[in-house]
């Protein structure tokens, strides 16, 4: 690991699963992030910048945060509710948010740091798919596109199409059939294997600036048994590569007409053009997620 900062954009539909709250405040509290703007996607967009907003408020941030594309590329939202914004009323937070469009703007930063800007994308791709799509340049400024999304092994018990891509297969598709730098996926198939229960939960998410996450996670817990930490595993994995092992190949969007619409076929290939997480250390995991709020 070096001490070098890492301009961030962070592309999160917070809100629904509770993962990308614990992501964000990973974000906030790691030193070497330099959080340059968070965009929101997927149903109901300005209620998840909401609680992006409450979160940098408890941390006493003040960071660009603005709402995204709501649909899918080619049809309504297969993800409507945010169920965590039942804890917005606890919690400070903005209601009114810039009014630049959300690819614009990740266009202008991307463009304003040359190949210095990570654009973590955690959610439906929908914003990821425009921005390539309206702005054809920016792929290649980019340092690194970092997604958590796919399935990239043939895991028990998980579903054929991971949520993120099912959510929208469409820009998933733009988004692998577009050259960037260091085009990285993190699956299901790996994000599966680090979690926590509630007590668990609730025991470890006593730092200031884990408040309003370990409220939202109330939420989650009340139909729910465990938190997996998919999108804080692609974030920890940005400042920490030891976390993972990577293969490289390439990743094919199948389209249906169920519940497997959107899923990833992995070819693996030395020199594919994709990068996916093929193993995690989750001790190191959580040694190296943990460690920036003591």
């Amino acid at each position: 690991m070096t001490n070098e900062s890492i301009k961030v954009i962070f592309d999160t539909d917070i809100g629904s699963d509770i993962d990308d709250a614990v992501a964000l405040a990973y974000l906030l509290a790691q030193p070497r992030c330099e959080l340059l703007g968070v965009t929101t996607v997927s149903g109901q967009p300005i209620e998840r910048a909401k609680l992006v907003s409450a979160i940098c408020k408890t941390a006493d941030r003040s960071i660009p945060i603005i709402p995204g594309n709501e649909n899918r590329l080619d049809g309504p939202t297969r993800q409507p509710n945010v169920p965590q914004s039942s804890v917005l009323p606890n919690w400070a937070h903005e209601s009114s948010f810039e009014r630049t469009d959300a690819v614009e703007f990740m266009a202008e930063t991307i463009r304003n740091n040359p190949n210095e800007v990570v654009l973590l994308a955690v959610g439906p791709m929908t914003n990821v798919a425009r921005l390539f799509k309206e702005h054809p340049d920016t792929a290649s400024l980019l340092k690194s596109l970092h997604m958590m999304i796919g399935r990239f092994s043939d895991a028990d018990n998980l579903p054929t199409s991971e949520w993120n891509a099912h959510c929208d297969p469409a820009a998933a598709h733009i988004v692998y059939t577009t050259e960037a730098p260091n085009h990285t996926s993190i699956g299901l198939d790996v994000t599966h294997q680090v979690s926590m229960d509630s007590k668990q939960v609730k025991e470890h998410f006593q730092h200031p600036l884990l408040k309003p996450v370990y409220e939202m996670s109330k939420v989650w817990f009340s139909e729910r048994d465990e938190l997996r930490f998919h999108d804080p595993l692609a974030a920890v994995a940005l400042f920490d590569e030891s976390v993972c092992e990577y293969e490289n190949g390439t990743a094919i969007v199948k389209r249906t007409s169920d519940r497997d619409d959107g899923q990833t076929v992995w070819i693996p290939d030395a020199k594919g053009p994709h990068r996916v997480g093929k193993t995690v250390d989750a001790a190191q995991f959580f040694d190296s997620y943990f460690s920036v709020f003591e």
